[in-house]
């Protein structure tokens, strides 16, 4: 069984810092794209940053410069380093990953959320 698992979330004072981590387990063959996403109260979802196996990275215009994506390959596992965090910024950030197993499967994996909460 192949699962995502976030953690880091919190609560934290507009202009302050958090680093959130999205660790893949199971029967894994492969880890390719990965990515974070968030979705704040009464919104869609929305992607932040992605980062591919070979540390290409891509982020949504309003975290440019302020949030950095990171992948460790040997662990299969994403970090997202948030800083000069903003209210705005108050939602459930979702991990995203393009997993292959060892039964030969490839598709998009979801982790269950963590609540980042960003006070004014």
């Amino acid at each position: 069984q192949v699962q995502l698992v976030e953690s880091g979330g919190g609560l934290v004072q507009g202009g302050g810092s958090l680093r959130l981590s999205c660790a893949a387990s199971g029967s894994l063959f492969s880890a390719n794209a990965m990515g974070w996403y968030r979705q704040g109260p009464g919104k869609r979802r929305d992607l932040v940053a992605v980062i591919t196996s070979r540390g290409n990275t891509n982020y949504a215009d309003s975290v440019m410069g302020r949030f950095t994506i990171s992948r460790d390959n040997a662990k299969n596992t994403v970090y997202l380093q948030m800083n000069s965090l903003k209210p705005e910024g108050t939602a459930v950030y979702y991990c995203n990953a393009d997993l292959g197993t060892v039964a030969g499967h490839c598709r998009s994996y979801w982790g269950q959320g963590t609540q980042v909460t960003v006070s004014s």
